[in-house]
């Protein structure tokens, strides 16, 4: 474990991340009532990245850093980054913010199922358990069949979900040769390639505060990318994941202040079920960490 100074400025910084995309969701789902399509949001969600992040590098580590010889490797995390982002938008519009954010905790489950699918990782009955009880968490919150949400709404925030447990093996794939700020910039600019003729197609006529809010989707979405990788990069991901759950907090208060909604009863009895999911895996995959580095044999000097 690393020590209390590293400890609590990645809890700070992964508690910073979980609000601003908690600020980030209010302003899309504020944008859309106002007239902004799906491609501008995401439009500004990403061009809005590139000067935060240049500018975050070029404080820290310099600008040189955003070289790479793994374009190919990001060109694919960012066709399911995009992938992943377009279905979280879409959640964002058709449900309201706290049940939209209860899907994206199974992110956890599928990142699971996908360890053992794709990378071969051991994945014993206790994490397979807990797979099953998120799961039963959400069939809670969405009730299919009774209307109780838009069932488009419930498909696209699961597959949303999906793809973000698939953009997590990736990025632990290239994690090994590129630092994250770099795996955030390809991100942001490789995406301009299909977005921007999109919004230049799709671009409609806004007042000023709705194009404030475009560009605070964009600037607050980096802020809180960067800072989620910065807490990574400080603490073990069994210390900082749990802060994500938090965002449930944020998401009733924004969805309650500004649109006068507040979960039912059933997200409230389903939604503890799906965040006890997620972490016990998390504390799962702690605990057997550590085991395999007690088992590991010393190297010596």
């Amino acid at each position: 474990m690393p020590p209390a100074d590293r400890i609590l400025p990645a809890l700070a910084y992964r508690l910073v991340s979980v609000v601003a995309f908690a600020t980030m969701g209010a302003l899309i789902k504020l944008a859309e009532t106002r007239g902004a399509g799906l491609v501008e949001l995401l439009f500004f969600r990403q061009a809005g990245s590139i000067p935060v992040v240049v500018a975050w590098v070029a404080l820290g580590p310099g600008v040189a850093t955003l070289a790479t010889r793994r374009i190919g490797a990001h060109a694919l995390r960012c066709a399911v980054g995009l992938s992943s982002m377009t279905f979280m938008f879409s959640t964002l519009l058709l449900l309201p913010l706290a049940e939209a954010t209860t899907l994206q905790f199974t992110v956890p489950i599928f990142a699971t199922i996908l360890g053992a699918l794709v990378l071969r990782e051991a994945t014993g009955v206790h994490r397979w358990g807990a797979v099953m009880l998120g799961f039963a968490g959400v069939l809670i919150v969405t009730q299919p069949g009774s209307g109780h949400i838009p069932l488009a709404g419930a498909l696209t925030g699961l597959v949303a979900a999906f793809l973000s447990a698939s953009v997590s093996i990736l990025i632990r794939r290239m994690g090994s040769s590129e630092p994250p700020a770099t795996i955030v910039f390809y991100f942001a600019l490789l995406s301009m390639v299909p977005l921007l003729p999109a919004f230049l197609w799709t671009m409609g006529s806004h007042d000023a505060g709705t194009w404030a809010m475009l560009v605070g989707i964009g600037l607050i979405g980096a802020v809180g990318q960067l800072a989620m990788t910065t807490a990574l990069s400080l603490g073990p991901v069994s210390v900082v994941v749990p802060m994500d759950y938090s965002g449930l907090i944020w998401a009733t208060l924004y969805g309650w202040a500004l649109f006068g909604v507040l979960p039912d009863g059933w997200t409230w009895v389903g939604a503890p079920i799906i965040i006890l999911s997620g972490l016990y895996i998390v504390w799962r995959e702690h605990r057997l960490s550590r085991g395999i580095a007690r088992s590991a044999p010393a190297v010596s000097d």
